[in-house]
């Protein structure tokens, strides 16, 4: 891993642990209840993807948040301008994180399939 390599994930660490504290401090109720699963930022670190966990919300309400969330991204990326000293900080987009989900399905298909083979094996 190179110097660039390193200074980008200590940059996405600094942001997962800052985003949740910044979203903790808005009037919005709502958003405290959020949890960051990961942040990904670009190679130049001028754009990051926030990854929010999905927890059994309905499409209806994942819209909500993540209106919420554009709405309240300028001054959650001013919490992390000022917290780290930063001249820039890079711009959040924010998305609910469905892999969780995909793979659990996976794994049900997986475990389906082998309780089949073990009823043709009978």
């Amino acid at each position: 891993m190179n110097e660039a390599q390193i200074k980008l994930k200590r940059t996405e660490a600094l942001l997962a642990e800052l985003i949740p504290e910044a979203l903790s401090q808005l009037n919005d109720n709502r958003l405290h209840e959020l949890s960051v699963i990961e942040v990904k930022c670009s190679r130049g670190r001028s754009d990051a993807k926030v990854y929010i966990d999905p927890s059994n919300f309905s499409e209806e309400e994942k819209r909500t948040y993540l209106k919420q969330l554009r709405k309240a991204r300028p001054l959650v990326e001013d919490f992390c301008l000022k917290d780290q000293g930063w001249y820039r900080c890079p711009k959040l987009a924010f998305e609910f994180d469905e892999q969780l989900k995909k793979s659990q399905n996976i794994e049900d298909l997986f475990k389906k399939i082998a309780k089949e083979q073990k009823g043709e094996a009978s």
